[in-house]
């Protein structure tokens, strides 16, 4: 999956908007809580995820996963979004919107799957 593609699987999630971040790189978030951050060059991702998971995929696959900061509970993670699983990547990019989503987003988003195409 290239960086537009990408794009497109995070806008696809309820209540996501776009925003410019501080270096013009895309900033992705759910009621103005950011989740998501690419690189300028649509190259990189990084991502929200809680510490045990960054920690896990980091050490499974170093070549896509590096870590980045932490805080508290959550640790964001660096992926190479070319050397990236597409559908592993849509997962890791709904688990993120998933831990910042209010409720009710969620429910959404579970009432739309469930329905299918």
């Amino acid at each position: 999956m290239d960086g537009g593609g990408l794009v497109k699987v995070v806008l696809g999630l309820p209540g996501v908007e776009e925003y410019e971040g501080w270096a013009g790189q895309p900033v992705f978030k759910v009621r103005n809580k950011s989740f998501a951050y690419m690189s300028e060059d649509e190259t990189r991702l990084l991502l929200k995820s809680l510490r045990e998971e960054q920690e896990a995929l980091v050490a499974e696959n170093p070549e896509v996963f590096a870590p980045s900061w932490a805080s508290g509970r959550f640790a964001w993670l660096d992926v190479d979004i070319a050397a990236a699983d597409d559908e592993e990547l849509r997962e890791l990019v709904t688990e993120a919107w998933r831990l910042t989503a209010p409720k009710y987003l969620i429910t959404q988003l579970d009432a739309a799957q469930s329905s299918g195409p």
